[in-house]
């Protein structure tokens, strides 16, 4: 199965923001490149104002960091960036430690497909503190992007209570990589195929379409278009009826499937693709149902996202597979995941790990320092309960701990003894060097079906969704509080 890095240079290692090199280079020049530092990635808001998000980008994201190596080419480029006094701004013996440059760190991830929900590290990486800073770009627009999507696509399908939807977005992606990596995380939150040729070659995901407007503008007459097109793909007729009239169009259909029964070949469906889609849907139901063709489906696109789609489902729409694109492709009412990533943990020279955290005036904007792991909790009917943001380097929380909250700390939630903990944060690169097979991309996507089934519905609701429980071990708010005091009465006074 092919990834991202396969789509361009097989090396990425200049995917990357100038100032992760510039950090690179001072980190150099003061002797601590080399310190062994942790990073967490992971975001502040859940997005689309909604009860979860759907983990998305990690096999892409590791097929860059397997192959994360700074050629020729590279170190030439670099080498002819100028400061404003058109001197260097990298010299000769950085430029040398990147010519020698091979990821090494260890990464430990919560895999693709599992619902995660925010201030959780979806992704930590461990290893000598330049390694680690210069791959922060890259891993922010591949896990964000992609969790983004998938999380879309699972509110999408959703919506569609069980009708297939289609991803068409191919057209108004931001660019084909946009597409691409749409298409990826749109099949894993749930999607059933899409249009998109490459993404079905590259990812294996089942590709699906019908005909443009185009088609039938070519042949002027409507019922000509459409019995040509049949007569051409006599087993994958399904026509868009819209050009003209609507209505109009579906009699036609109607009157090419009549000839293709006459070979033994059906009508697949027709389109919808624009008008009032809970009527129109309607009355071609009908037409279609008293012209003999009730297994003929009738699919619907225009602009349709989670919202339009439940309100038309609750207009009585008889609408059987929903095509969507812009709205899923673009993440159009939230473009933007908002992800982070913070330096968590730095080990000083005396080989002690020191914690550092981030301030803010906004308390959700302030970081969660350690080496963090998420610990789920299950209750003995499947359900998900509560999440455990805790410290690797504590040891295990006791039965029975209470989780805060990290934006408000009078917010705790009581561990119940009978919930079990599953462990979400798992190993997944060892010294740069993956610690298994990639996983296939359908077991990512069974992983979202199943995990969205044990959420509480309401959790999973559109509007005004239940808060999902997610807290910090004690210690760790402890330990966070304190660290938050030390630095608050070290700041000069205003």
């Amino acid at each position: 199965m092919a990834r991202v890095s396969d789509l361009y240079r097989l090396n990425l290692a200049t995917l990357t923001d100038l100032y992760e090199l510039t950090m690179g280079a001072g980190y150099a020049a003061a002797g601590v490149a080399d310190r062994e530092a942790v990073f967490a990635l992971s975001f502040r808001t859940l997005p689309f104002g909604g009860g979860y998000a759907v983990m998305a980008g990690l096999d892409d994201a590791l097929a860059v960091l397997e192959n994360l190596r700074f050629d020729g080419v590279d170190i030439d480029f670099l080498r002819g960036l100028r400061a404003s006094d058109d001197r260097p701004i990298f010299n000769a013996v950085f430029l040398e430690q990147l010519a020698g440059f091979e990821f090494s760190c260890d990464v430990d991830a919560i895999p693709e497909g599992t619902v995660v929900f925010a201030n959780e590290p979806l992704l930590r990486v461990r290893g000598p503190l330049l390694q680690a800073q210069l791959v922060e770009s890259m891993l922010l627009n591949v896990v964000g992007f992609q969790t983004l999507v998938a999380t879309k696509a699972a509110r999408v399908v959703d919506a569609a209570a069980g009708g297939p939807v289609l991803e068409f977005g191919l057209r108004r992606a931001q660019g084909p990589d946009g597409a691409l990596s749409a298409a990826r995380a749109a099949y894993i939150g749930g999607v059933a195929a899409t249009s998109n040729v490459l993404a079905g070659r590259l990812f294996g995901i089942p590709v699906r379409g019908t005909h443009a407007h185009s088609w039938v503008q070519v042949f002027d007459d409507e019922q000509r278009a459409f019995d040509i097109y049949a007569d051409a793909q006599p087993d994958n007729v399904t026509l868009l009826v819209d050009t003209y009239d609507s209505l109009a169009g579906v009699a036609h259909a109607i009157e090419t499937g009549r000839r293709l029964k006459t070979r033994g070949s059906s009508l697949s469906g027709i389109r919808l693709d624009s008008g009032d889609l809970a009527y129109l849907s309607i009355e071609a139901r009908r037409m279609l149902d008293e012209a003999g063709f009730t297994d003929t489906k009738i699919v619907a696109s225009n602009d349709l996202d989670e919202h339009t789609i439940a309100s038309l489902r609750e207009q009585g729409a008889r609408i059987d597979i929903w095509g969507v694109g812009t709205r899923l492709d673009t993440c159009y009412d939230q473009p933007a995941l908002g992800a982070i990533y913070k330096l968590s943990a730095i080990c000083d020279p005396d080989g002690c790990w020191r914690y550092p955290i981030k301030l803010s005036e906004h308390s959700s904007k302030i970081s969660i320092p350690g080496v963090l792991g998420v610990r789920r909790f299950v209750d003995p009917t499947g359900r998900f309960r509560a999440d455990m943001i805790y410290d690797e380097t504590l040891p295990d929380p006791p039965a029975g701990d209470v989780i805060v909250d990290p934006a408000d700390a009078l917010h705790m939630l009581a561990i119940a003894p009978d919930w079990r903990p599953i462990e979400l944060v798992e190993p997944v690169m060892r010294h740069g060097v993956r610690s298994g097979p990639a996983p296939a991309l359908d077991d990512a996507r069974s992983r979202a079906r199943s995990q969205l089934g044990s959420l509480h519905p309401g959790i999973r609701r559109l509007l005004n969704p239940h808060i999902y429980p997610v807290g910090l071990e004690m210690r760790l708010h402890e330990r966070r509080h304190a660290l938050v005091l030390e630095r608050r009465r070290a700041a000069p006074p205003a």
